[in-house]
């Protein structure tokens, strides 16, 4: 599958090992679509790069001298990072991979394919944001509206072969699932390969609300909240499904709802 940019793939390469760094190279150069490939050796280096070269895509050492990755990510700030895929030795590390918003993360020693799914995963990537953008240009012309992002109302969801349009108002609640999320809807779950982080931040705020750092919900699928413990609340859905509401995000539902839990 073709990646999305258009003159090929600026990629950057942060890792303080040099064999590490040698590795994820020597795999990027057999990608045709990869154009320029960027090294760095540690954290304060990598965020220079990011600023000032804007690679498309990072492979970022989560351990490294001056900054770590997750530094590197506070420093430049989430909603200006690249596509970003960490490398780490340590699979503790991956939940607060999936947390910061990082695409993958490639656990060292990696083979190969484990490579190669990467690549599909920041190609399908690509094409879905592609979508989406396409998406919402036609939306600003029909409008003629100033260009600004729309809440989503409708998803894209690619699998099995098909491509399928989804209207957000379908949606009862989503849950992470890894670094994409699971979409219900009416007693079914698509996969739909984008982070939770991102839907909580284009969905309609209006109808959904995140009532857990892994769970959002929509507000028109509530069926009744039941209490659990020490200010925690569980959801229960029209489908049947249930889903704690955290006291981190408790004020979310109250604010919504116009009043206290």
């Amino acid at each position: 599958m073709p990646l999305s940019a258009p003159e090929g793939l600026c990629v950057l390469v942060a890792d303080d090992e040099a064999p590490a760094r040698q590795r994820i190279v020597d795999l990027l150069r057999r990608n045709s679509q990869v154009a320029a490939i960027i090294e760095v050796s540690d954290g304060l280096s990598a965020v220079e790069a990011i600023q000032n070269k804007r690679p498309d895509l990072v492979f970022l050492d989560v351990q490294m001298p001056e900054l770590n990755g997750l530094e590197v990510i506070t420093e430049v700030g989430a909603d200006r990072m690249p596509i970003t895929v960490f490398v780490t030795a340590y699979d503790q590390h991956a939940i607060q991979a999936f947390e910061a918003n990082a695409l993958d993360y490639l656990l060292k020693p990696f083979s190969d394919e484990r490579f190669e799914m990467t690549m599909a995963r920041v190609s399908n990537w690509m094409d879905e944001c592609s979508v989406r953008e396409f998406g919402r240009r036609i939306l600003r012309m029909i409008s003629g509206a100033p260009s600004r992002d729309l809440p989503l109302d409708h998803l894209v969801v690619k699998g099995g072969g098909s491509t399928r349009f989804v209207r957000a108002a379908e949606i009862d609640w989503i849950e992470a699932a890894g670094v994409y999320a699971n979409l219900h809807i009416g007693g079914k779950t698509l996969l739909y390969r984008a982070a939770l982080n991102e839907l909580a931040a284009r969905l309609d705020p209006v109808r959904f609300v995140r009532v857990h750092r892994s769970a959002i919900v929509n507000i028109e699928s509530i069926l009744h909240l039941e209490p659990i413990s020490h200010g925690e609340f569980e959801v229960i859905l029209k489908d049947g499904s249930r889903s704690r509401i955290s006291r981190s995000y408790r004020a979310h539902l109250e604010k919504r709802l116009g009043q206290s839990l």
